[in-house]
């Protein structure tokens, strides 16, 4: 499954419910007993495993999309939650997308470079040393998105805190930015009429998937 397969155990359950997810439900109970870094969180992401095998597949969709298609708050494309609007988004999912193709990793069709199933993807292809500096980048905004689902009583929460317990940082809370729309996003990011990528930058040493304004800071006596 790669050089990290427990990423892409918690990637393949955070896509889009098909036929093929719910019959390979036996192996990722599989993986959920013989994996050392899935033990500590052996119940609740059983509980997860048990949802998906008690519901018809057609009631597992149509929850998928009222959770992430239809409440922006619960949105996988991490950057959607630290940019909003900011046009500075456009140039951290270039450097996302130069960051994946300097390890020869490939986007899927239509695919943002900041949908979370697709970073996970990435991780468990890389190097551990460096899948967990980019996990420890990038945990701040995945626990936010799990608050978010956890808020809203939604099973796909334990994903997200299952992901966030893997990462080598402590995530801190984020100021969130104001909502945009994904089909605009696709549309500045995607191929222009000729069917040319933007131009992705030389050499991309670090991915900064938020920005310097985007924790919440505490004072004391605040």
């Amino acid at each position: 499954m790669g050089a990290n397969p427990v990423y892409k155990w918690f990637s393949a359950l955070l896509c889009y419910p098909e036929a093929e997810l719910i019959e390979a439900l036996p192996e990722f109970q599989a993986a959920l007993k013989e994996w050392p870094e899935l033990q500590s969180q052996e119940g609740r992401l059983k509980n997860f495993l048990d949802y998906l095998g008690n519901h018809n597949l057609r009631e597992l969709q149509e929850n998928y999309v009222a959770t992430f298609d239809r409440n922006r708050n619960h949105a996988l494309y991490i950057f959607e939650h630290v940019y909003g609007e900011d046009r500075d988004r456009g140039s951290a999912m270039v450097d996302l997308l130069q960051e994946y193709r300097n390890h020869g990793f490939e986007l899927g069709d239509d695919e943002l470079p900041d949908y979370l199933p697709a970073l996970l993807e990435y991780l468990s292809q890389v190097p551990s040393e460096h899948a967990q500096k980019l996990l420890g980048d990038a945990v701040h905004v995945i626990a936010h998105i799990g608050g978010q689902l956890e808020k809203s009583g939604s099973p796909y929460a334990v994903l997200l805190q299952g992901i966030t317990e893997l990462s080598p940082v402590a995530p801190q809370p984020l100021i969130e930015p104001p909502v945009r729309d994904m089909d605009e996003a696709m549309e500045t990011f995607g191929p222009d009429i000729s069917g040319t990528e933007p131009l992705l930058k030389p050499g991309v040493e670090t991915v900064q998937f938020y920005p310097k304004a985007a924790f919440q800071t505490v004072s004391k006596g605040a």
